[in-house]
């Protein structure tokens, strides 16, 4: 979906503390065989903190970004991968209570890892669309804490692992500091099963203590479904449709691979990023958010947000940059979005203001 015209205002991003590999294999919840293997160098750990409260601070950080009051938001989308409280309850909604009020349409986002990519194309719909009493801004939070009984972060899936946090973009239609050109999300639906392997549809596993382990899920579909080609050729596809993904948006940002500055994959080991994004796009591991990523865990729906605001922070991304956003997550879909960044993000002018100001007292 082409996407001019619609603007990142403001970003915000909540990472706790993180916990490195050597202390996860001391400990013993780390394999010590798959730290040299996969190079993954540490998680971010929130502990007890929800991640309803983590998705606030960021979203409270992406408002004072933006100089946005939060009662101008007209679209609130909230993105999870995980339980985020008592079942029958929805994360959303403790952000309108405690930030946007309860005049905005706020609706919770499940597409797994691509949930924020879901959020931008409904979000930027919405910006689009104008009209109403409160026209053009939608605040999309994305939050996680894998840190429960039922998962086990050091050991979810081959090559990552679970990461906390929480990250917010605030989009308008008034030119901000980035501008989202096109944004669009694809399935392969063949695939479906690779994320639930042999486990029953019913009863829903949370509701019987089933642990989530998408390692052994994986292991039960390549079982069942390479023996007769039928993985391999759902595995091929999903290939195919990343690289169709990447081509349709770049297309409809009108913008060459050759233009694209950084990408954010999501925060997998070296060898996932390189084999399903780098060398399939020709580009170098250098060019990806690789050293950062391994940093802190795979965050759920967080990933490339993150992502881009590290590398605005880090001046990595300055006006003209273009940010190719990339993921894949359960269905199975894939999902791109291109960014031009505009000017400066405006936070870190008054950031390197106060920094001169403490340099010069």
């Amino acid at each position: 979906m082409r996407t001019s015209g619609v603007f990142f205002q403001g970003l915000g991003v909540h990472l706790p503390p993180t916990v490195t590999v050597e202390e996860a294999v001391a400990a013993g919840w780390y394999p010590a065989e798959e730290v040299e293997l996969h190079e993954l160098a540490g998680v971010a750990v929130a502990g007890e903190v929800p991640a309803p409260e983590m998705a606030l601070a960021a979203a409270r950080t992406a408002c004072e970004r933006a100089g946005r009051r939060p009662e101008e938001v007209g679209l609130l989308l909230y993105a999870d991968s995980w339980h985020q409280g008592p079942d029958g309850w929805q994360p959303q909604y403790h952000l309108q209570r405690h930030l946007t009020g309860g005049d905005a349409l706020a609706v919770e986002v499940r597409q797994g890892c691509n949930g924020m990519f879901g959020a931008l194309e409904l979000g930027a719909a919405h910006v689009r669309a104008g009209g109403g009493d409160r026209p053009g801004t939608a605040l999309l939070v994305a939050a996680d804490n894998f840190g429960t009984p039922m998962l086990d972060r050091w050991r979810m899936g081959p090559g990552y692992l679970a990461g906390d946090g929480a990250s917010a973009v605030l989009l308008a239609g008034e030119p901000g500091f980035a501008e989202l050109l096109s944004v669009r999300s694809l399935a392969v639906p063949e695939a479906e099963g690779m994320h639930r392997g042999d486990e029953p549809l019913f009863p829903p596993g949370p509701t019987v203590g089933r642990p989530l382990d998408f390692a052994a899920r994986n292991r039960d579909y390549k079982r069942a479904a390479l023996g007769d080609g039928r993985g391999t050729v759902a595995l091929v596809r999903v290939h195919q449709r990343t690289l169709e993904v990447v081509d349709r948006v770049l297309a409809e940002a009108g913008v060459d691979l050759g233009e694209i500055t950084r990408v954010a994959y999501m925060n997998y080991s070296r060898e996932i990023v390189e084999q399903r994004c780098t060398a399939p796009l020709g580009l170098p591991l250098a060019r990806s958010t690789w050293e950062f990523g391994r940093t802190i865990g795979h965050l759920g729906a967080s990933d490339q947000v993150v992502a881009l605001d590290h590398l605005l922070a880090a001046g990595e991304l300055v006006p003209g940059d273009h940010l190719l956003m990339l993921g894949v997550g359960p269905g199975v879909t894939v999902a791109a979005a291109v960014v031009r960044i505009l000017r400066p993000a405006p936070w870190r002018a008054a950031d390197a203001s106060r920094e001169r100001r403490g340099d010069s007292e």
